[in-house]
C-alpha cells in the first residue's frame, strides 16, 4: 500500500517545520520506501507497518503539541511493489508522448 499524509501540529504557532521534522525523522528511520514534499509525505510498504510508522510519527507531533491534525490517504492494490516512482513513472511517460 501507499499512504500519503499530514500531520500538524495545532496551537503551536505559524512555525510548525520543527514539529514536521520530528514526524519525517520518524518515516526516514522505518527504512520504508518514502517521499516528503512540500504538502505530504508519501509511505509505501505492507498495511500493519505502514500504519505503524504513520502512529509513531503522529507520536512525535503530539510530543510538541497537545492537539494534532492527520490528514490520510491510502492506495491499496495488490500485486504493487515501487509504486512510489513507477506510478510517477508512469505519468512522466506519457508527459514525454505529448
Amino acid at each position: 500500500m501507499i499512504v500519503a499524509f499530514s500531520v500538524t501540529p495545532i496551537g503551536t504557532g505559524e512555525d510548525v517545520g520543527e514539529a514536521v521534522a520530528e514526524a519525517v525523522r520518524v518515516v526516514r528511520a522505518s527504512g520504508l520506501p518514502n517521499h516528503t514534499d512540500a504538502m505530504f509525505t508519501s509511505l509505501e510498504g505492507e498495511w500493519d507497518e505502514v500504519m505503524d510508522v504513520v502512529k509513531r510519527a503522529v507520536e512525535a507531533v503530539r510530543e510538541r503539541a497537545g492537539r494534532v491534525s492527520l490528514v490520510l490517504k491510502a492506495d491499496l492494490r495488490d500485486g504493487v511493489t515501487d509504486g512510489l516512482t513507477s506510478k510517477v513513472a508512469t505519468v512522466e511517460r506519457y508527459l514525454r508522448t505529448d
